[in-house]
């Protein structure tokens, strides 16, 4: 050791660096700095710790020094070192981010990292890192529609209003139809999932047809009233209503969710429902699809059964849709409404401000 310097060390610092030293899964640079310090605590000379931990004289004097000014945790923490690229300037970050915010000179939509450190004169990693910083993803788009519906307040308010405090002695339900459903069937057969590996299926297929859909989501309890029918015009409304007034008990009031599609108002849809007093129409606002419960039950029933599926004929896939439903109904969850009217108002009102500023 040198002369004129002494390392002495606690017995909490000691039983720390030992421990650090004899530790299998600690890092290896930790180990022997943790011996360089240990050796020197027992006044042993440099010649010999060099022999013994393979390292050079500067690096024990280096971590010696270290130890005598930052103690045991600067032994396991490396100082930071100066980039040895020049960093960006403010300059260079606001013009990408002005340059970003416009469309870019050749025929694309939108800016790629690569486009733009060729137009910013920098690298595309340090273009990534700026939109980081800035939070802009112009590889991104989300897309949106706002209800030009004159009446969207009211008609928001009344649905909102069924699903949060439903009329005493009535049954509310969320009706649509899910249209032109295929029956696709693989070219290929595809592989199962295995450990290491994803299941598989052609991108082609061969399509048998199509199949509609006619469910009405009981709103209090959960349940789904279902047919399957081969068009969507009002006859076949029609027979869905008279299927909802053969299940729905008698004395009870229906109130009906419906969207603005055209069979839903046909005039024989109308006569209708001016013969059969108790149930009652509830339009949602248009361009509002979302508001309607029963849109959640379609994106289950896609997401887990048709999506993926394998369908030889229509009989196979309305045979499924109806094992669908028969399970759905064997454990219903009651639907939940939990957003703000209030705020859904709020924001479409400055969707449009926006808008209108804009254009």
């Amino acid at each position: 050791m040198r002369t004129g310097v002494s390392i002495t060390i606690t017995p909490s610092d000691r039983h720390r660096l030992e421990a650090v030293a004899k530790d299998r899964n600690a890092a290896q640079k930790h180990a022997w700095r943790a011996l360089i310090v240990l050796l020197s605590a027992d006044g042993i000379g440099t010649n010999e710790i060099m022999r013994r931990t393979g390292k050079s004289k500067t690096c024990v004097w280096r971590w010696q020094e270290r130890f005598m000014t930052a103690g045991v945790t600067g032994l396991l923490r490396d100082k930071t070192r100066p980039s040895r690229v020049k960093p960006l300037g403010p300059a260079v970050a606001e013009r990408v981010v002005a340059l970003t915010l416009t469309d870019p000179p050749v025929e694309a939509t939108h800016w790629t990292a690569d486009m733009m450190a060729k137009a910013a004169g920098i690298s595309a990693s340090a273009v990534r890192r700026i939109w980081k910083a800035h939070g802009l993803q112009p590889h991104r788009c989300r897309q949106f529609k706002l209800s030009n519906d004159p009446n969207f307040v009211p008609k928001l308010r009344d649905v909102v209003g069924l699903y949060v405090d439903p009329p005493a002695h009535a049954i509310v339900l969320s009706v649509d139809e899910k249209s032109q459903i295929q029956a696709l069937d693989r070219t290929q057969p595809g592989l199962p999932l295995k450990k290491g590996r994803l299941g598989t299926m052609t991108h082609d297929y061969k399509r048998h047809g199509t199949t509609t859909l006619f469910a009405a989501l009981n709103v209090l309890d959960g349940t789904v009233i279902g047919r399957n029918m081969q068009r969507h015009r009002h006859q076949e409304f029609i027979r869905f209503l008279n299927a909802i007034e053969a299940e729905v008990p008698a004395g009870k009031s229906v109130h009906v969710i419906l969207d603005n599609y055209a069979a839903h108002k046909h005039p024989k849809v109308r006569a209708w429902l001016n013969r059969h007093e108790r149930f009652v129409f509830h339009f949602t606002p248009t361009s509002c699809s979302w508001l309607n419960a029963v849109e959640g039950f379609f994106a289950k029933l896609t997401r887990r059964r048709l999506k993926r599926g394998v369908f030889r004929s229509i009989v196979d896939l309305q045979a499924a849709i109806n094992r669908f439903l028969a399970e759905t109904n064997a454990d219903p969850k009651p639907f939940s409404w939990t957003a703000d009217p209030d705020k859904i108002i709020a924001a479409v009102r400055r969707g449009h401000q926006a808008l209108d500023s804009i254009h």
